[in-house]
């Protein structure tokens, strides 16, 4: 593999040999195969592994927060990965720093990624500047996977000033990838028509920004049609802030047409918001929302593990899909094996 093609496809390491404090150390160095270490490290779920990972995040904390995070979402074949490939490459060759968490649904067979999403990113897979990290949904609610946000602060903490968040789709996954990042983009396709009458009216408010992709060649007329749709359906709409209207443009991720105007919006929209303390704001809640969603899937994890749980959990369904048992009741008796 070349020099160039290694610098972007970081290894995967069964389990990081140096300790957190080492490991923070080179991160911080920038070093590319100790990040990969300490992703790798944060998304394990052996429990020495996740003991270490929080040792590490805590130490890495103080130099985390300078990016700007972006979630990126929208129907499948609208161009996710061709728009996030296009606007990286621009945002690197601009000077920044990006990386692409792309969150792929998980195989029912294995638990990895099945979409692959360094192939579908031809550009930023062998841009120096960039680092795309497919990992597993895991079955997490709305297909963002569970250590993303230990992801995105350890990419922080290495160097990483823009972080692009790409959902698998549109769904459940609008909610939680806006609790992750400060800006929330909703791609589209053209002929909206009668789709949009379809749209979920909890996608449009969590929008801080609607882009009608494929808006190039014999597209181009429909693209624009659609924006004004959306447009209009947005003013109905208060806005979530006073600060921000929520904008519906074109773009094209084939062309690269409309990707300048796209992030010169982003860079507007943080800086209204930083000058009133309002994205620090924003995080601080995020983590409280974090903290809630670890100890759920701490019990998550307990209950699938526990022994003596594991033990009676087939008798309890059984007992309850035979309807000799209430639900409350086996549930009232999962509570008390859990001390809860």
């Amino acid at each position: 593999m070349s020099e160039r093609l290694t610098a972007c496809y970081w290894p995967v390491m069964s389990a990081p040999a140096a300790s957190p404090a080492s490991l923070a150390d080179a991160v911080l160095a920038g070093e590319r195969a100790a990040l990969a270490r300490a992703i790798t490290l944060s998304e394990s779920r052996r429990g020495d592994h996740r003991e270490q990972a929080r040792a590490l995040i805590q130490t890495l904390l103080p130099h985390t927060g300078g990016a700007v995070r972006v979630g990126i979402t929208g129907v499948p074949g609208v161009g996710k990965s061709t728009t996030i490939d296009a606007l990286g490459s621009h945002l690197t060759a601009q000077g920044h720093k990006v990386a692409v968490l792309a969150v792929d649904p998980s195989s029912t067979r294995t638990g990895g990624s099945i979409l692959g999403d360094k192939t579908r990113m031809a550009r930023l897979a062998v841009d120096p500047n960039a680092y795309i990290r497919p990992s597993p949904s895991s079955g997490t609610l709305g297909g963002v996977a569970a250590r993303t946000r230990e992801t995105m602060l350890l990419c922080e903490a290495a160097g990483f000033d823009v972080i692009l968040v790409e959902t698998v789709g549109v769904g459940q996954s609008e909610t939680a990838v806006a609790d992750l990042t400060d800006f929330f983009l909703v791609l589209m396709l053209p002929n909206a028509g009668d789709e949009l009458q379809g749209i979920k009216k909890g996608i449009i408010e969590l929008a801080d920004m609607i882009a009608v992709n494929k808006a190039d060649g014999a597209g181009a007329t429909a693209a624009r049609a659609a924006a004004t749709q959306y447009q209009a359906a947005l003013h109905i709409l208060s806005p979530a802030s006073p600060l921000w209207t929520t904008p519906a443009i074109t773009i094209s991720g084939l062309t690269g047409d409309g990707l300048d105007a796209l992030w010169a919006m982003i860079e507007d929209h943080r800086a209204r918001h930083e000058v009133k303390g309002l994205i620090v704001e924003k995080r601080r809640r995020q983590d409280v929302k974090w903290m809630w969603a670890m100890v759920e899937d701490r019990l998550q994890t307990k209950l699938r593990h526990d022994p003596v749980l594991r033990a009676r959990m087939p008798a309890l369904e059984a007992a309850v899909a035979k309807g000799e048992l209430a639900a409350t009741v086996a549930a009232d008796e999962i509570a008390k094996a859990l001390g809860l």
